[in-house]
């Protein structure tokens, strides 16, 4: 049995090339960047290199890019050390951010004793933003910080964060995106969305797990997490892992120049996967705003989305229930219950997300496989009653 890939938004495989570029640094080039020998000259120039990719990837400058070990770690450095300079106020965060963005924030606020107010900015019936509650919020209380993704990793539903930040700018928020499930697959300049700070992750963009990175404006003062030698201007203390960063570099060059031939054959892809789902009654979630070109979650009425998955699993195909990266609330979407979803639906959640190792034909191969689990479980169900 062949066995199709359809959950790119939870992780991606390394590239070949990026894999060709790491490789050295585990063996042959495995000097400590921080080294004033020969070897670790070389470490340090990689790690220098692979900055002015990731940085040129976004439109900012290499002295901006701040290496962590994932995306959570660059979220809560953002959060956490933005609030050790600042004076104490309101976070706001959309109510559909990514868990470790809002933990954060929850933490943040907890451990204030409420000197950091926690604010959720409400999201309409599609997964946006309401920038009329924005304004409220800005109205409120004094707002320090402000974090909303770029896009959300289980609708693939696009934030205006442009106007977000232009308004949160105006009352002296700092501004920080999660971009990390948006990278890629959509044009993501960090002068553009006019932020203060900005996530990426290697994993998502073909890239090694255990590389991100944290663009910050070059005005912003953050306390460190992590404390050591000082590496990273004092950031992110601790021997840089020279393979991944060197993989992140590599991958973040590619991402750019492919992407814009990747979007169009994978949007292509998702068209003829969201046909078929619609022709079968199925209800995808976010269809009315600008999305991922390579996510779609929907619901089939009646079937669980637990169920869905692991049928779909057995027949081949490896596609979500939701989110990847939480263990809380399996099979609940805080997302969806964001949005207003009848509770029952969201039980019946799947995400199917594309990449470019997929083709048309196992889009037409999942759709047979899709049917023909539904109506076996929709008989099994109708026995049972």
């Amino acid at each position: 049995m062949t066995y199709a890939y359809f959950d790119h938004n939870a992780t991606t495989a390394v590239d070949d090339a990026v894999l060709d570029a790491m490789l050295p640094y585990f063996q042959k080039e495995y000097g400590n960047a921080s080294s004033r020998h020969a070897l670790g000259i070389a470490a340090r120039r990689a790690v220098n290199q692979a900055r002015e990719q990731v940085a040129d990837s976004v439109g900012a400058q290499p002295a901006q890019v701040v290496f962590t070990s994932g995306g959570s770690e660059a979220n809560n450095l953002f959060i956490q050390g933005a609030a050790g300079y600042l004076k104490p106020a309101q976070i706001a965060v959309s109510s559909v951010e990514h868990p470790c963005v809002m933990r954060s924030a929850q933490e943040l606020a907890r451990n204030s004793r409420g000197s950091w107010k926690l604010r959720r900015l409400a999201v309409d019936n599609q997964g946006q933003v309401d920038l009329g509650d924005l304004d409220n919020a800005m109205l409120e209380q004094q707002s320090g910080l402000v974090s909303v993704m770029l896009a959300n990793n289980e609708t693939g539903v696009i934030q205006d964060v442009a106007a977000i930040a232009q308004k949160a700018r105006a009352y002296g928020a700092w501004v920080h995106t999660d971009a990390v499930q948006a990278f890629g697959k959509i044009p993501a300049d960090f002068a553009s969305l006019n932020v203060h700070a900005m996530t990426l992750s290697g994993h998502k963009i073909y890239g090694p797990k255990g590389a991100a990175a944290l663009i910050i404006d070059k005005r912003l003062l953050l306390k460190p997490l992590i404390y050591g030698g000082g590496h990273e201007n004092g950031l992110r203390s601790g021997t840089e892992n020279v393979p991944a960063i060197v993989g992140l570099g590599v991958a973040c060059g590619l991402a750019k120049a492919r992407l814009t031939e990747r979007t169009t054959r994978i949007l292509a892809m998702r068209s003829q996967l969201e046909q078929g789902l619609i022709g079968m009654g199925a209800v995808i979630f976010g269809l009315g705003a600008p999305r991922l070109p390579n996510t779609c979650y929907f619901a089939l009425a009646g079937i669980e989305g637990d169920t869905l998955v692991v049928r779909l699993d057995k027949a081949g195909f490896a596609v979500a229930s939701g989110a990847a990266c939480s263990s809380v609330n399996p099979g609940r979407s805080h997302v969806l219950e964001a949005m207003g979803i009848d509770p029952t639906l969201t039980r019946c959640a799947v995400r199917v997300s594309l990449g470019s190792d997929n083709s048309p034909a196992q889009v037409e191969n999942f759709l047979r496989a899709v049917g023909s689990v539904a109506q076996e479980l929709k008989r099994i169900s109708m026995l049972a009653i």
